[in-house]
């Protein structure tokens, strides 16, 4: 497939990243540092230039592109390019990330001539009211209309032996409906067989039924309860969108919004929600309000110091769980080393989002974990795979699992006696170097 990325960001690396072994990716961005790393680190074409510039785009192939992606952080940018490209060439498909809710509504009023947008602040809205429901995990999805949830553990080193840590797989009291994935210890990544025990310190992956990923969280050392009160610390447009998200499952919010006009705002938009003009690092406030017998903290503030130093005052103050929005992917590990507990990257769920288009059309959906290093994948089996009929028992090992099955609306959590059929719907858990392999074999 010929693809042409516009933008070199984050948004733009990471699907660059995932997608040039496969393709013929051409990436053009403005700032040509952007680009110099990845023309060395892959093998894919650069054009320095504005994207949103006819006579680039047709510099950069456009009129024989199979898809165009947008993903600069000017959402005006994006759709202009999206929608020269869908004028030089019918044929292609485009796809444009947004961080205005906005010119989604617009595109869904069919006013936006593209193909698709991904808006980064609904995506991280939807991740964050994900992970809201199991708390002990670091990155969690859903698939089949959110009958599979794929869930990453880390295991606390602390953890003492019992029914799931320390004892053979096959031995172990896993919850029903799941199954483990795979094992990261070390660095190094197991495609566990039922000899292989959990240990304290491993990184898991899961897949299994909601239910399933509640009763791992609980076994893992976070309470089961339903979460009912956080606090959301920012309320720009990554902020606003989760606290709405999170008001939509009934529950109850607080925001804390330091600029009295955004506060404001907030205050008519959020009308389920309590807003308070305050400062998030106003320990006074933090006690007043009793902020750290929340239930869980969001923080979304200007940039990623702020949030993480909001983010460790409120845990200093009882905070149980707290959740950063960052924007850098360096700061994953710094806010993880400071113990914050989780962090979610809006770009990086973008880029996610965005990568499912350029896979075979049966793909309905992926999620990217460990860095991109791994995919699970929402597949439809052909009728003529080489691997319906033969017992899962009997499958080939080939560092991939099929962790669930949606058969006629219905998921099923195999075993050694299941068999795939013609027109399931597979979700697999695989590196992501092996995905095509994997999509030919379906």
């Amino acid at each position: 497939m010929r693809i042409i990325i516009i933008g070199a960001g984050l948004v733009g690396s990471t699907v660059t990243e995932a997608l040039h072994d496969e393709h013929d990716v051409t990436v053009v961005d403005l700032d040509g540092t952007r680009l110099a790393p990845l023309a060395g680190r892959y093998d894919v074409t650069t054009l320095e230039g504005n994207g949103a510039s006819r006579r680039l785009l047709e510099q950069a192939g456009a009129r024989r592109a199979h898809l165009v992606i947008a993903c600069t952080p000017r959402d005006e940018v994006n759709i202009v390019a999206a929608m020269l490209a869908k004028k030089l060439a019918p044929q292609v498909k485009a796809v444009v990330r947004t961080t205005n809710v906005e010119y989604l509504e617009v595109w869904h009023e069919r006013q936006l001539d593209v193909d698709f947008i991904v808006s980064s602040e609904l995506e991280t809205a939807y991740a964050v009211s994900r992970l809201i429901g199991v708390p002990a995990a670091r990155q969690t999805d859903v698939f089949a209309d959110g009958q599979v949830q794929i869930v990453e553990f880390d295991v606390d080193p602390a953890l003492p032996a019992g029914d799931l840590v320390g004892r053979p797989l096959r031995a172990a009291g896993i919850p029903p409906s799941s199954k483990v994935a795979s094992i990261i210890r070390a660095g190094e990544v197991l495609f566990p067989s039922g000899d292989e025990r959990i240990e304290g310190g491993d990184r898991i992956v899961v897949i299994g039924s909601p239910d399933a990923a509640r009763a791992w969280s609980a076994a893992l050392g976070r309470s089961s309860e339903q979460v009912e009160d956080v606090v959301v610390f920012g309320c720009g447009p990554v902020g606003a969108a989760v606290a709405q998200a999170l008001l939509r499952q009934g529950i109850r919010v607080r925001v804390v919004e330091r600029s009295a006009e955004r506060a404001r705002e907030a205050a008519s938009e959020l009308v389920d929600a309590r807003v308070f003009h305050a400062a998030q690092l106003d320990e006074d406030f933090l006690e007043r309000e009793r902020i750290g017998q929340a239930d869980a903290g969001i923080f979304a503030l200007h940039d990623d110091a702020a949030s993480l130093y909001a983010a460790a005052l409120a845990k200093l103050h009882g905070l149980r769980l707290a959740i950063a929005i960052v924007q850098e992917s360096v700061s994953e590990r710094l806010f993880e080393q400071a113990g914050i507990d989780i962090t979610v990257n809006p770009r990086l769920l973008a880029a996610e989002e965005i990568v499912r288009f350029a896979h075979d059309p049966r793909t309905r959906q992926v999620a990217m974990l460990q860095g991109n290093r791994f995919e699970v994948l929402d597949i439809t089996v052909r009728a003529e795979s080489s691997l319906t009929g033969t017992p899962f028992r009997d499958l080939p090992i080939t560092g991939s699992l099929i962790g669930a099955i949606v058969r006629n609306g219905h998921v099923l959590f195999p075993h050694g006696d299941d068999v795939l059929l013609p027109h399931d719907r597979a979700i697999i858990f695989t590196e992501s170097s092996r995905v095509s392999q994997v999509e030919r074999a379906l």
